[in-house]
């Protein structure tokens, strides 16, 4: 399974500060779960085709291996922990969960 995270940082949070949480933190956490088998976290830059501004600022790829394992993963305090400080720093993320249609 892999699940999308759109977001932008919350009024007042710089992106130096989310990003230098992420580095230190998040990502480590998260890459350190069992359940998971690749987690990326990206800061938007611009939009390829079209115009326009980029609708969010960052976004997380998180490429779970194993589903029941992630979610009782994701309950445990440490993770708990990591959770509630992603959401003081993210403007209302929006996580959509994927089913791959095929690869080349």
């Amino acid at each position: 399974m892999r699940i999308v995270v759109l977001f932008n940082l919350k009024e007042g949070v710089t992106p130096e500060d989310y990003e230098a949480w992420a580095v230190e933190k998040d990502i480590p956490t998260v890459c350190g779960l069992a359940s998971i088998d690749s987690f990326r976290v990206h800061r938007l830059t611009g939009v390829m085709m079209g115009e326009g501004a980029v609708p969010f600022q960052y976004v997380e790829i998180i490429d779970v291996a194993d589903p029941d394992g992630f979610g009782a993963e994701v309950a445990t305090p440490e993770m708990q922990r990591i959770s509630a400080e992603f959401q003081a720093l993210a403007d209302n993320p929006i996580f959509l969960t994927t089913a791959e249609l095929g690869a080349a």
